[in-house]
């Protein structure tokens, strides 16, 4: 990549070489997993088979009534761990220690939640096949909240604890203490857990002179979900701001929850020192809070599942913020930023409301066409877990993978695993799941329809429609860009690794080459791509340089006769 100037960066042309060692890191990591199970035909590749039941082994777990003492609706967890350095609940992750799960519903205080071999299991989908011998092993219930919400329907669910929907660390939440014991799984046993201890609160860190949140209930969101939800915001506030008196332009900062300073102010001694710098032109950043009762986050779009959170977001939180402190209330010093599920919020957010906002720094963000959905092509794949390349042959689809290639977790361990975390999109931080909540129609239960059946990976067309004609950038720009289009003159920045982790470089591709033809107007946004980067690239001299065109751009697009105190040296 060649870069001239402070912002314009020329992409690198794409070479045959490169081009060729991807086809053969392809080849080598379908290999790989053909290979890993040699007893399967080579035409048939392998997949995942759900639990047979023939682990004999069974979880009991009781809730006393001095820990809670009302009926419980939820999920019971499982987990088995090798060590206990850290907790096993604490663990789990996409590779992370086995567990297995199962739903209950209104089990009396002191009654057994049982778990067994034909409950389905991540990493290890199939209790049966994990290895006799030596685990410390845990308990945990995620309790579930009665939601009655406005459309009429009525769902469970759990009610975020202000943590961002981690069932493991949630307050009220309940755990056992955890015990080593000798497991094996096809011998007929009952092994008794009891969870003991209750998550304690959340402990937000005291404001101070740079760095200061608020929190709020949301009429919007309480009145659709028929329970208090709330919204807030982490500032990031300049030096000198408790004197300056002046007004600040402020980088909207989106993704994933969190109430920890922006940009890692409160622990990077780097950041901090360029953000007091004389030289750095002083702004406001902000990171939003706003998680549902699906995910840590809302995407900041209206949803017949999750609920009005564009509203919420455009209409309660933004204004809040501009009412709460000085910021230049105007499109050219509202600029947008994040990676991610912040890179698609980031660049969502300028698309669709595009005089509102002066400029977007997008960063590896999720989808921005449902052709490649982490591996998945909605709208031609019938299956979202395997490729059938001819009628006698398929392979497995690959969710994601390192840098090198190497498969990391193909698209039926994902969804398996974010099955086990929880049923009907209750996962959390499942990212399947939240895609499905956002963007898909409302099923005859009140959950989501899913985009494709969690157990078979048969695709459903009707929905994948569905989120194309509501929530697909690409199309959206492409029906749209003759009134759309000249609000977006120079305000699109997007940057993406070639070697996305998750794949979100093909979407970006298709994106980029589209708006390649654009015309009346032509686009004047630009992409950076990270030669051999993966998830997540932020372009070159990350976060400060975004700072510092940001604050460039800024200065291109005030309105004639602006004055710029928040910038000194200008």
């Amino acid at each position: 990549m060649t870069c001239t100037g402070p912002r314009r960066c020329v992409r690198r042309l794409q070479t045959i070489y490169s081009s060729r060692i991807r086809v053969l890191t392809a080849v080598a990591s379908v290999v790989a997993l053909m290979s890993a199970a040699p007893h399967v035909s080579a035409q048939r590749a392998p997949l995942l088979t759900w639990p047979s039941g023939a682990a004999k082994a069974r979880f009991q777990i009781a809730v006393p009534a001095n820990v809670r003492a009302e009926p419980t609706t939820g999920r019971a967890y499982v987990i088995l761990s090798r060590t206990n350095d850290t907790e096993p609940r604490l663990q789990i992750g996409r590779v992370g220690a086995p567990m297995f799960a199962r739903d209950f519903s209104a089990v009396a205080a002191g009654r057994g939640i049982t778990v067994d071999g034909t409950d389905l299991g991540t990493p290890v989908a199939d209790m049966a096949d994990l290895p006799a011998g030596e685990y410390w092993v845990q308990a945990v219930i995620n309790v579930y909240s009665e939601f009655r919400r406005a459309d009429g329907h009525t769902v469970w669910m759990h009610d975020d604890q202000w943590e961002g929907q981690k069932w493991n660390s949630s307050p009220g939440n309940l755990y056992s203490t955890p015990q080593k014991m000798r497991i094996d799984p096809r011998a007929a046993t009952t092994i008794q857990l009891t969870v003991t201890q209750t998550i304690p609160p959340i402990v937000v860190a005291a404001d101070n002179e740079y760095v200061q949140r608020f929190k709020f209930q949301s009429a919007l969101l309480t009145k659709f979900w028929g329970r208090p939800i709330y919204l807030g915001a982490t500032v990031l506030l300049p030096k000198g701001y408790a004197t300056s008196g002046i007004s600040y332009p402020v980088n909207h900062v989106q993704g994933h929850f969190s109430v920890s300073a922006p940009y890692g102010f409160d622990r990077d001694t780097a950041f901090r020192a360029w953000w007091n710098a004389e030289s750095t032109p002083r702004m406001i950043a902000v990171t939003f809070q706003h998680p549902t009762p699906y995910f840590d986050d809302s995407y900041a779009v209206n949803s017949v599942n999750v609920g009005p959170y564009g509203d919420a977001f455009m209409q309660e939180l933004i204004p809040e913020l501009e009412k709460r402190f000085r910021v230049i209330k105007e499109p050219w010093a509202r600029w947008l930023s994040g990676g991610s599920t912040g890179g698609w919020e980031s660049l969502a957010l300028q698309v669709w409301h595009p005089e509102f906002f002066g400029g977007t720094w997008s960063y590896c963000a999720d989808p921005v066409t449902f052709t490649d959905v982490e591996g998945m092509n909605l709208y031609k794949d019938d299956n979202a877990f395997f490729k059938q390349i001819t009628e006698w042959h398929r392979t497995p689809t690959i969710n994601s993978r390192e840098v090198n290639g190497e498969v990391r977790q193909t698209a039926q361990q994902r969804a398996w695993m974010e099955l086990v975390n929880g049923t009907k999109g209750r996962s959390g931080t499942g990212q399947l799941d939240v895609w499905s909540a956002t963007f898909g129609p409302v099923g005859a239960d009140g959950y989501f329809k899913p985009v494709f059946d969690p157990k078979t990976g048969v695709i459903d067309r009707s929905v994948a429609m569905y989120w194309k004609e509501n929530y697909d950038i690409l199309e959206y720009l492409k029906k749209n860009w003759s009134t759309v289009g000249p609000k977006l003159d120079d305000k699109i920045h997007i940057y993406t690794g070639d070697m996305d982790n998750f794949f979100l470089d093909r979407a970006t591709h298709e994106l980029e080459a589209w708006m390649q033809t654009t015309s009346n107007p032509r686009n004047t946004g630009y992409f950076v791509w990270g030669d051999q980067r993966g998830h997540c690239y932020s372009g070159p001299g990350g976060n400060i340089a975004r700072l510092m065109d940001m604050a460039e751009h800024g200065l291109r697009h005030k309105p004639a006769g602006t004055t710029t105190p928040w910038w000194k040296n200008q």
